[in-house]
């Protein structure tokens, strides 16, 4: 049985440095990470569903949400709000599990001042050719939207130095390998680790 309460990881990275594959190959290999699921005030689309890719609520209900402090951050985007319910993160956390909230900076820098003792993970691509490379790789997007989207990786990475930690993507392998390391390290410090001294004293004082 988990004991200790999970962290919260607010993991970021420009779009096409592979943040998705990253995240889907670190849940295969430990279950005792979770991926937070945004609300979204936008309809589901062929495919979708509730719960697992978006929660999809009323504007209604996000308004609520919003006004009860429900939500960690929220943005506007097209006429539609999309944030991250704090409810089953806490219940995740609660139960020992590490909770991975998959967001841009601007949400992370949100997130990170109401919750200043969460992990913040920032994956890099080896460099901004591979990247490029990465995102023609896909051929969906447009010649005008793969230099939009450089142009926002750059802004994006002057962000990272915000961050706990950089990860370069050279190998999805690696990438995973140290996102295991910085869970590992983080539990082991001494803040989230005290209790065990604690619960060592008490036993003393009960032997003394």
């Amino acid at each position: 049985m988990r004991m200790t309460k999970g962290l919260m990881v607010v993991f970021s990275g420009p779009s096409g440095v592979g943040k998705d594959t990253v995240l889907r190959a670190l849940l295969a290999q430990e279950d005792s990470v979770k991926l937070s699921v945004s609300a979204t005030t936008r309809s589901p689309r062929p495919g979708e569903q509730d719960g697992r890719d978006y929660y999809y609520v009323t504007r209604e209900q996000f308004q609520t949400m919003i006004e009860n402090g429900e939500v960690l951050e929220h943005a506007e985007y097209c006429g539609n709000y999309y944030g991250t319910p704090l409810g089953p993160i806490q219940e995740w956390q609660g139960k020992g599990y590490d909770v991975i909230l998959e967001i841009e900076v601007q949400g992370g820098a949100q997130i990170k001042e109401k919750n200043p003792d969460c992990v913040s993970v920032f994956l890099l691509p080896p460099s901004l050719e591979v990247l490029e490379s990465r995102l023609r790789d896909r051929a969906s997007d447009s010649e005008d939207v793969i230099e939009k989207r450089l142009t926002a990786a750059c802004d994006e990475i002057q962000q990272a130095r915000n961050y706990d930690y950089l990860i370069v993507n050279d190998t999805v392998e690696h990438a995973v390998e140290q996102i295991r390391a910085i869970l590992c390290a983080e539990k082991l410090r001494f803040h989230r680790a005290d209790s065990n001294i604690e619960r060592m004293l008490n036993y003393a004082k009960t032997i003394s």
